[in-house]
């Protein structure tokens, strides 16, 4: 190793072993606060990659010193933007599997940093970040039935969010700029989609077929809206404009495709798929094309993506009576699945932004 920061490694002690990319780095701490600095070097070609950075801080902020330093090192060696320096909303779980005790709960990406949003109490699910990360969308039976509440992640305050009336109102999510809802509404067996402006409280329908549709998803850019729909007579994947109309099926596979969420890059939509008794996380192109399955379990639902565009995190349940909810995350190329350690049962994962 290098006997100081300054110093150049030998890279030909790095090449022997086969490392293409070695990080070194400094750290000093004095009064509280902390300085770090680094540099990334390129074995093969013995020199740097890019200059190199510091970031200063407070001891207690080390994390994120630490996640800001691999989102660096991350991107410049994948040419992707970096995912670490980021939040997770998500349900924590508590006690048998017949009577579940659920809270809302913010975490660092990888597990660390749990805080409680919610105290424990009414059935709770299907949290979502704001395009900004600073509110939380999410459905709630505290009033007795499904109802979308509206919480500000600073202050913990809640709010009711203005919806269609109905028997049942799930599903919400946000528009890319923050400004408005868009979420399904159950009457008479049948569901449709709706949209709430959050600042005039205005309503549109987005739908009206005498079917279920649900799991509405804005495109990046907030033009299109994907969601499910058994209109063909199985749970399928359509495409409409935000602002309703005709809608376009996109998923042809064998199975049953739900729960789809939009790629930050535009370029994907990952899904929930259930096929012969197994349920998988998959992929596809927004016009259907090019579908992958990455993941393959009893029970794997509910996809999330990584601010990049390039990770998905997701629930897993094991099977039995013993069976119980965990997050895990997957790379968009099938690789890399991991369990999100230290959590305990957790379900609803929604990925927020890279933190400013």
């Amino acid at each position: 190793m290098p006997a100081s920061f300054a110093e150049a490694p030998r890279y030909a002690d790095w090449r022997a072993i086969n490392a293409q990319a070695l990080v070194t780095g400094a750290v000093a701490a004095q009064g509280g606060q902390l300085v770090v600095k680094f540099r990334l070097h390129d074995v093969f070609s013995g020199g740097e990659l890019g200059e190199g950075l510091q970031f200063a801080g407070t001891e207690a902020g080390w994390r994120r010193m630490a996640h800001k330093v691999a989102d660096a090192v991350y991107s410049r060696i994948t040419g992707e933007g970096g995912y670490f320096d980021s939040r997770v909303v998500f349900v924590s779980q508590s006690g048998p599997k017949d009577a579940r005790s659920q809270r809302l709960a913010v975490m660092d990406y990888d597990g660390a940093n749990v805080q409680f949003l919610t105290e424990s109490g009414s059935i709770l699910f299907a949290p979502r970040f704001s395009p900004r990360g600073d509110r939380v969308i999410y459905t709630s039976y505290e009033g007795g039935a499904p109802a979308i509440w509206l919480l500000d992640v600073a202050s913990v305050s809640r709010a009711r969010v203005p919806t269609a009336p109905g028997e049942m109102t799930f599903s919400p999510r946000f528009s890319p700029d923050g400004g408005r809802v868009v979420y399904s509404v159950a009457n008479g067996g049948n569901t449709d989609i709706y949209m709430t402006d959050l600042a005039s409280g205005a309503m549109s329908r987005l739908t009206e077929t005498p079917s279920i549709e649900t799991a509405p998803s804005f495109s990046p850019d907030g033009s299109r809206i994907v969601f499910e729909s058994d209109r063909s007579g199985t749970q399928q994947l359509y495409v409409m404009p935000a602002g309703g109309g005709e809608a376009t099926r996109i998923s042809f596979g064998e199975g049953r495709y739900g729960t789809p969420v939009w790629s930050p890059r535009g370029d994907l939509i990952a899904f929930t798929k259930q096929h012969a008794g197994r349920f998988h996380i998959g992929v596809m192109r927004t016009d259907g094309s090019e579908e992958r399955l990455l993941t393959a379990s009893f029970l794997d639902e509910g996809p999330t993506w990584a601010p990049n565009g390039r990770v998905l995190m997701f629930t897993r349940e094991t099977q039995g009576e013993q069976g119980a909810p965990s997050l895990y995350t997957v790379d968009v190329s099938g690789r890399n699945l991991r369990q999100v350690p230290g959590i305990g049962m957790a379900s609803d994962p929604s990925w927020g932004p890279l933190l400013p």
